[in-house]
């Protein structure tokens, strides 16, 4: 058999690997390496020059891009959440639209939370464990089945601020501006048009599920298990809103105005500091404060790593050729292509940035070639990560069922309405809308 047949072959076995083994629990910094030398074997190349060349090379090639981002946004919302600034925004805006026990305000409410929090640069995994405890508290006084939590958090916390907004400080807008040369600001107009579609599919989402659980007469029963975050019993003073809010605008201001526009590692490095110093006197111990969210680094990096080693392993298989001019040529626009390939790969490794970072080094060079406009593939690209990295065995999904006492059989299908039918919905929208304009 020709050997870009059975190159090809054992691409598509790596990638069937990797989802299984994700799927039992396996860790992908153990897959990513496993899943390489498979795809190594199929395609006749010698093991350890695969695992310490082109596997270590994309490791290495994105630590080196993106490690300090991921340590200043670690620290920035390491900072926000032990002053408190992040618990005293989400209160405030809950006490501002949330209240009344009224059901759906109370999912718009928390979701709006979510969103202010990630687009001010508060990391995901710091958002979840700050607002989890509010959230309890509210279900219970407005009686809402504790599944629809899932459908609120996601919403917020993920598509529209992750990946549309225009300026959002988080990686998965951060990281083709490495590549592309674009800005946080890039393609405004499809990001605020994708935002929008999302927000409409979900509040129609939230109406259509709260009337199924009042036909059901579900209410709200308190989740039980090992390692839940309790229902909240905050009592201690927060600071105040308004100046809760600053080290946020600090981060937004310096990485979008244009004046002033700096690196997102010098945004939220100032933003991490100035939220250290207008709330020093809020920190127990800062030193344990900032060797904490030092050390929360770690983990999303080497992740994130191992996914963009395991691409660069592929991208030097025979295979990988076949495939990747096989996208190329398909009878369709460059810019749908491109956005089928990075949600392939975003879905296959269950992470938006492991997906993205993959497309990023290895085929976005070839269809920039192509003539498409940096800006289109940016907002496209990103857009893209964040649709199908939320299957089932993706990590953060995982993460957020086990804190919040929820399964995939009670909860997941909000995550697949709410994130990945929305966002596919806004790329259906957008993608023709961005070949128009661009």
């Amino acid at each position: 058999m020709d050997l870009n047949i059975i190159s090809t072959i054992g691409i598509f076995l790596s990638l069937a690997f990797i989802i299984v083994l994700a799927l039992r629990g396996w860790h992908i910094i153990v897959i990513a390496p496993l899943a390489a030398i498979l795809a190594a074997l199929f395609s006749n190349l010698n093991i350890l020059q695969t695992l310490t060349g082109p596997y270590m090379k994309g490791f290495v090639s994105y630590a080196g891009k993106f490690y300090l981002i991921f340590l200043m946004g670690t620290l920035f919302g390491k900072f926000m959440e032990d002053s408190g600034a992040a618990r005293s925004i989400a209160t405030a805006i809950i006490k501002l639209i949330g209240g009344g026990g009224n059901q759906l305000r109370v999912l718009l409410a928390f979701s709006v939370v979510c969103m202010v929090l990630t687009y001010g640069g508060v990391s995901l995994f710091v958002v979840i464990f700050t607002v989890l405890p509010i959230a309890r508290s509210l279900w219970k006084e407005a009686n809402i089945p504790w599944h629809l939590f899932m459908l609120s958090f996601v919403f917020g916390a993920a598509s529209i601020t992750m990946t549309m907004l225009p300026g959002s400080p988080q990686i998965q807008n951060i990281m083709p501006t490495k590549y592309l040369h674009t800005t946080a600001m890039a393609a405004p107009l499809l990001g605020l048009m994708g935002a929008a579609v999302v927000i409409v599919f979900n509040v129609l989402y939230m109406k259509y599920c709260l009337k199924k659980v009042k036909e059901k007469g579900e209410v709200y029963v308190a989740p039980t298990g090992v390692g839940i975050v309790a229902e909240s019993t905050e009592t201690k003073d927060m600071p105040n809103v308004w100046l809760s809010l600053l080290p946020m605008v600090v981060v937004l201001v310096l990485l979008n105005v244009p004046v002033i526009r700096q690196d997102i590692i010098y945004s939220l490095g100032a933003g991490a500091l100035f939220c250290a110093i207008i709330f020093w006197h809020r920190y127990t111990n800062i030193l344990d404060t900032l060797n904490k969210g030092a050390v929360n680094t770690v983990i999303p990096i080497v992740n994130t790593c191992a996914d963009v080693g395991y691409g660069m392993a592929v991208s030097t298989t025979a295979g990988f050729s076949v495939v990747s001019a096989w996208l190329l040529t398909l009878p369709m626009n460059p810019i749908i292509s491109l956005s089928v390939a990075t949600n392939i790969m975003a879905g296959i490794t269950g992470s938006a940035s492991g997906g993205m970072g993959i497309i990023l080094e290895t085929l976005v060079p070839k269809y920039l070639a192509l003539g498409i406009n940096p800006e289109l593939a940016h907002r496209i690209v990103a857009m893209s990560s964040g649709c199908f990295d939320a299957m089932p065995h993706n990590g953060v999904v995982i993460t957020i069922l086990a804190v919040a006492g929820l399964t995939h059989v009670n909860a997941y299908k909000h995550v697949f309405w709410g994130h990945i039918v929305a966002t596919l919905l806004a790329l259906v929208i957008c993608i023709p809308l961005g070949i128009l304009i661009y």
